[in-house]
C-alpha cells in the first residue's frame, strides 16, 4: 500500500494529481481498474444477443469501448438503472441477466500501460468499504456473480462455492484480493478520512476568473502557492480547475496524520452508508435506541439478549429490517415490528423479490401480512404493526406507538430505527446540497441524487467534479460499474484533446 508520508504531506507544495477518489468500495475500485490503463473490446468470438447493439459494437472492434460514443452505444437500452452508460456496461458484462440468462461478458480486456491517468483511491478502511461492516452471515440481495469486477470471475476467486448469492464476507474477500490480483494496490491509500474538498483555480490569466463562491481560492501559476480572493473558475469542464483534497491518516489507534492534496478532478464514490435516517422523535437518542443491526448482532453476542428479555422493536419495512427481524428471531428474542406501509403496498421491496430466489424475506413478509396485533397468533415471538409510527421513547425503556386510530405503549429491550441511510458529504461545501437534482433538498440516494451528465458523470453544477453509485442513484453493484465506464471515458478523451494524456505508466504522486 502507499504511504501518504508525514515529510511528503508537510511539504510546501502539495502534490497534483489528474484523479483523486474518495472512497474504496466497488465503485473506486472498479474505476481504478478503467484508469489503470485497463481497456474493454468487444470479443469477436461472441454475439450480443439484443442486435442493435451488437451491430453498433462491430461498427468499432479495434476501439476500445472507452473511446467510443457512450450516448450513440446506449441509446435504446433499457435497464434497472436509471443511468445510460450503467445500463450499457451491465449488458456488455451480464448479457440479458434481467430474463435469467447467464450468458457470458461480451468484452475481452487489454492493459495499455502507456494510457494510464495517474489517481488515488483514498478509503476509510482496506478496499471494498462498507462490504466490510455488514453482518458476515447475511446472503447479499443480488447473485454472486453480479458483484463480480470486470476482468475477475467470481467464481473463480470462491472456489465456486456458491451459484446463487454470497454472503458479505465472501463479498468484501472478493474485493480486497481483486485489488492485489490486478496490481493497483499502489492507487490505494487505506484508513484515510477526507475533512474537507475546496475548489481553487489555476492563476493563469488566459484560463479566465469570473465572479463566484467567497469561499473559493486561486493557485499563483500551478506551482502550489493559492490565496484567498472569492472568485470562481471559468466552468471549462475541470482545465482551468484544481481542487484541494484535506484529511488525516490514521496510522495508529489514536495517531492522525494529516494530509493535503491537490487534483485536477475528484470523484465521489462514498456510497450512501454513512449517515442513517432518523425518525426525529422524542427520546430517539436514548441509550437503548440504535440505527444500525450489527448493534443487535452485539447485544446478543454479549448475552444481553435472550428468550426472557423485553421484546426488540423493529422500525421499518426494507431488507434491513427483514435481516433485523430474523437475527432476532434465530436468537429466540421476540420482535414487535412497526412500518408505515401497507403490506399490500406495491413498493415494498419484497414485491420486488423472487419466492425461489428469497425466502427469508418472503418468510418476514408472510410474517408482516399475517401477524398483526389484531389478529390470531401464527407466530407468537412477532407482531407486525402495519401502517403504524413511533411517537416517542421514553427513558422508562417504553416506546409509544401511534396506528388504527389509537396510541399503544410497549415495553421494550431495545429499539431498532432502520429506515434507510443517506450519504455524509460534509466535507463538500453546504454537505454538497447544491449538487442534487433539487438543490434546496440534502443529498438522497433514492429521492434526491447528485445531478450529473448522464454519460460522463461529471456534476452538472460542479465541472471537474464527478459522482457514482448510490451517490447517484446506482445502488446496486452491478450498475454502479457503469460510472467507472462514464467517467473513464470522458477523462480519456478530456486528456487526449489537452495533449496531456499520461504515458508514463507509472504513478508519481505517492
Amino acid at each position: 500500500m502507499p504511504l501518504l508520508e508525514e515529510n511528503t504531506l508537510s511539504q510546501e507544495h502539495p502534490p497534483t494529481l489528474p484523479v483523486v477518489i474518495i472512497g474504496n468500495g466497488p465503485s473506486g475500485i472498479c474505476l481504478s481498474y478503467l484508469l489503470s490503463g485497463y481497456k474493454p473490446y468487444l470479443d469477436t468470438a461472441t454475439v450480443h444477443p439484443n442486435p442493435i447493439l451488437y451491430r453498433k459494437l462491430q461498427e468499432a472492434t479495434h476501439l476500445p469501448i472507452t473511446e467510443q460514443d457512450m450516448k450513440y452505444l446506449s441509446e435504446g437500452l433499457e435497464g434497472r438503472s436509471r443511468n445510460p452508460v450503467a445500463v450499457l456496461f451491465d449488458t456488455l458484462l451480464h448479457p440479458n441477466a434481467d430474463f435469467g440468462y447467464e450468458f457470458p461478458p461480451v468484452l475481452k480486456w487489454r492493459r495499455d500501460k502507456h494510457q494510464q491517468i495517474p489517481h488515488l483511491v483514498l478509503g476509510k478502511g482496506t478496499p471494498g468499504g462498507a462490504w466490510h461492516a455488514m453482518e458476515g452471515s447475511m446472503l447479499t440481495v443480488s447473485l454472486g456473480i453480479w458483484m463480480e469486477l470486470p476482468g475477475v470471475n467470481y467464481r473463480d476467486m470462491t472456489n465456486g462455492k456458491r451459484s446463487d448469492r454470497a454472503t458479505p464476507e465472501e463479498i468484501s474477500s472478493y474485493y480486497k484480493d481483486y485489488v492485489k490480483l490486478k496490481g493497483l494496490q499502489k492507487n490505494f491509500v487505506d484508513n484515510t478520512y477526507v475533512t474537507s474538498v475546496q475548489k481553487l483555480c489555476r492563476g493563469h490569466e488566459q484560463e479566465g476568473l469570473e465572479n463566484g463562491q467567497e469561499d473559493q481560492r486561486v493557485v499563483d501559476g500551478g506551482n502550489g502557492h493559492f490565496e484567498e480572493n472569492g472568485k470562481e473558475c471559468e466552468n471549462n469542464g475541470g482545465g482551468g480547475t484544481l481542487w484541494e483534497i484535506r484529511g488525516y491518516r490514521q496510522v495508529q489507534s489514536d495517531t492522525h496524520v494529516p494530509f493535503s492534496l491537490f487534483a485536477e478532478n475528484v470523484v465521489l464514490a462514498t456510497g450512501a452508508s454513512d449517515s442513517p435516517v432518523r425518525l426525529g422523535v422524542e427520546g430517539e437518542d436514548l441509550p437503548f435506541v440504535f440505527h444500525s443491526i450489527s448493534d443487535l448482532g452485539l447485544a446478543v453476542s454479549q448475552g444481553k439478549l435472550d428468550v426472557n428479555s423485553d421484546p426488540v422493536l423493529v422500525v421499518g419495512a426494507g431488507l434491513s429490517a427483514a435481516d433485523a427481524v430474523l437475527c432476532a428471531l434465530n436468537s429466540n428474542i421476540r420482535v414487535l415490528h412497526v412500518f408505515r406501509k401497507n403490506v399490500d403496498n406495491p413498493d415494498l421491496i419484497f414485491k420486488q423479490l423472487p419466492k425461489t430466489l428469497y425466502p427469508e424475506y418472503h418468510k418476514v413478509y408472510n410474517m408482516m401480512s399475517s401477524q398483526t396485533c389484531s389478529s390470531i397468533s401464527l407466530f407468537p415471538d412477532y407482531t407486525s404493526f402495519p401502517e403504524h409510527c413511533v411517537v416517542s421513547f421514553q427513558s422508562d425503556m417504553k416506546c409509544l406507538l401511534q396506528g388504527d386510530n389509537s396510541l399503544k405503549a410497549f415495553k421494550i429491550s431495545m429499539a431498532l430505527v432502520l429506515i434507510g441511510t443517506n450519504p455524509n458529504l460534509f466535507f463538500l461545501k453546504g454537505q454538497g446540497q447544491y449538487l442534487g437534482q433539487d438543490p434546496t433538498r440534502p443529498i438522497s440516494c433514492k429521492q434526491n441524487p447528485i445531478d450529473i451528465n448522464p454519460y460522463t458523470f461529471e456534476c452538472t453544477k460542479e465541472p471537474g467534479l464527478f459522482a457514482m453509485g448510490p451517490l447517484v442513484g446506482d445502488n446496486f453493484v452491478r450498475f454502479l460499474k457503469g460510472g467507472a465506464l462514464g467517467i473513464t471515458s470522458c477523462l480519456l478523451k478530456r486528456l487526449k484533446k489537452r495533449g496531456k494524456l499520461i504515458s508514463n505508466g507509472g504513478n508519481n504522486f505517492i
